[in-house]
């Protein structure tokens, strides 16, 4: 072989490898460049939905070979469905949409994603900036419409189509999808203006992306402030540890064991905490409505520590923030403000709260002196139990007796998701140590999404999920059952009670003459008709016994997703609840 030929072979083989790299995308290198940091920075899912100015972004995505696309018609929809799916996943994910009002619709599973610290990565097509207001289609202000509920906005305002655009672009891009995972996680904002053509497609050659990492090193206690803390919690002051929503997470699950352990100390969580122990006392509301006015002043603590999200029950808020102004509350965690439910909030300790309970539990154990606090709940939880068996063993056909059947019947190891409203509220009640997880949209408490998220859930579950919501809730969000991501991995049980269960219940709205109208009774829901039209199949029950007849054949449906409708009378259910807590009520959402 001539050196010359050799040459040409050399130059064919870099010309072919370098063809096998092109990739036929947008002309849009803006739209190239968050694609490549959003594979750079771990995300590899995008929910999408149609439009025409976000066209290069889903050329830009569809196109990427790491980048796993989903396509979802409604917006409010696909914004919940992509909550569901980083919820579940752990990661971060994409959610793009088109100009115009296309971006509001993101907003109400934006703000659950803010509260709840879920990094959504919002990206939205938008017009160039001198078009905004001009009376032309779908030009209005988008690049700030999120920002209450976002930790960072950014607005890329040009196609990045020389080596200074690309430089900025790239650099906002980074420091957005940083924020997004880094301190308090929660959602960002990317905006990207597009011109026209906005379908020029080209070849393009395989390029690196400039990628900034970010560096945390896990922040803990020197240990003698973790001892100086540890001594001021120490027997004889009574302790009470409080867990909101949370992520399941085994290292939080055995430090807050060994915390319970210790005799002045007791661990409430309530059913989204997802904490399991046989030291904790799950069942809140069920066990604070037994307690007798004597026990009252026994049990208060004298410090309140709280991890994790916003708190379901309002019984426990209640009485807290009416105890005398010495009682105490830390709060654990990382806030993006100082947090003070209980109107007692004392100290803000920003960690993460499995290392510092780990860290406290371990400076507490030198600190044994004798204390029933622990003692006294604990007999208090087990005579509350009792009663509960027998409260629901004498009630009627009704939702309290619907969810007691449904409870002792799910799977091992499912994913709960649950609607707000009354559905949340029943599951504080039950059992729920045999799930694998249990969810529910906690952070801004709207029944708005339910379905959806839960359906965003389901896409990255290897097992079951299932979502128990209310025929309110259900029809609030139906377009979950027209999505092709539906599977047999989901299934659905719809509490059919004449809608707004909860408003027959809470003090507010029960005795209004306007209750039938304008709270309830409202709801049109044509469920089997829906299940047949979108391929689902369709269950029902209107009694205890019907509904243990059909709860095996519902679990065992493996061949496409399944719906139950579970009837029950509304004010009976209304009346059997207020029964339950007696004196004790609860409000609200």
């Amino acid at each position: 072989m001539s050196p010359e030929t050799g040459y040409f072979v050399i130059l064919l083989s870099e010309f072919l490898i370098n063809l096998s790299e092109m990739t036929v995308t947008t002309t849009h290198a803006s739209c190239l460049i968050l694609a490549d940091l959003l594979e750079a920075h771990g995300v590899d899912c995008a929910v999408i939905s149609p439009g025409s100015r976000n066209a290069p972004l889903i050329v830009a995505l569809a196109r990427h070979p790491a980048i796993e696309t989903y396509h979802v018609i409604d917006e409010r929809s696909a914004a919940f469905i992509a909550l569901g799916m980083s919820i579940r996943s752990g990661k971060p994910v994409a959610l793009v949409c088109t100009s115009g009002t296309a971006l509001l619709n993101y907003a109400p599973a934006v703000a659950e994603a803010f509260y709840r610290r879920i990094p959504l990565i919002v990206v939205s097509a938008d017009r160039p900036l001198e078009w905004i207001d001009q009376d032309d289609s779908q030009t209005l202000w988008q690049q700030d419409a999120l920002a209450p509920y976002v930790k960072r906005s950014c607005d890329i305002c040009n196609a990045a189509d020389n080596d200074n655009d690309r430089w900025f672009a790239d650099r906002v891009i980074n420091d957005c999808l940083l924020e997004a995972v880094n301190g308090r996680v929660g959602p960002v904002h990317i905006n990207i203006r597009l011109d026209a053509p906005l379908g020029k497609l080209s070849e393009r050659m395989a390029e690196q992306p400039r990628v900034v990492s970010l560096t945390t090193p896990t922040p803990e206690l020197p240990t003698a402030e973790a001892r100086r803390l540890g001594q001021m919690l120490a027997s004889p002051r009574k302790v009470m540890v409080i867990a909101g929503f949370h992520r399941p997470n085994t290292s939080l699950n055995r430090a807050l064991s060994k915390l319970a352990r210790l005799p002045n100390v007791i661990v409430l969580t309530e059913t989204v905490a997802n904490l399991h122990s046989p030291e904790f006392i799950s069942r809140i509301d069920a066990t604070l409505c037994r307690i007798t006015e004597e026990e009252r002043e026994a049990l208060r603590p004298d410090v309140v520590l709280t991890i994790g999200g916003a708190l379901i029950s309002r019984m426990i808020k209640a009485w807290i923030r009416e105890m005398p102004r010495e009682v105490e509350h830390w709060h654990i965690g990382i806030s993006h403000t100082t947090i003070d439910c209980f109107r007692h909030l004392t100290r803000r300790i920003e960690m993460e709260a499995p290392v510092f309970i780990r860290q406290l539990a371990s400076a507490l154990q030198p600190h044994r002196a004798p204390s029933d606090y622990s003692t006294l709940w604990h007999k208090v939880a087990e005579r509350a139990a009792k009663e509960h068996v027998l409260k629901i063993a004498r009630a009627p056909w009704s939702d309290l007796k619907a969810f007691a059947s449904l409870f002792k019947s799910i799977p091992r190891g499912t994913d709960l998701q649950l609607s707000n409203g009354t559905p949340v509220r029943y599951a504080q009640l039950m059992d729920c140590s045999t799930l694998h997880s249990c969810e529910c949209n906690r952070g801004v408490s709207g029944i708005d999404g339910c379905t959806s998220t839960a359906l965003g859930a389901s896409v990255f579950s290897s097992g079951l999920t299932l979502l128990i919501t209310g025929d309110m809730s259900m029809q609030y969000d139906i377009s979950a059952l027209s999505s092709t991501l539906l599977s047999p991995r989901l299934k659905i049980i719809v509490i059919e009670n004449g809608g707004g269960g909860i408003f027959r219940f809470i003090e507010s709205t029960r005795n209004l003459d306007e209750l039938e109208e304008y709270f309830v009774g409202s709801v049109r829901l044509p469920l089997r008709q829906l299940c047949e039209g979108y391929g689902l199949a369709y269950f029902e029950a209107e009694s205890e016994k019907s509904l243990e007849r059909v709860l095996g054949r519902f679990f065992a449906e493996n061949t496409r997703p399944a719906l139950l409708t579970v009837k029950t009378p509304g004010e009976v259910s209304a009346e059997v609840l207020l029964d339950y807590f007696s004196n004790h009520t609860g409000e609200g959402n």
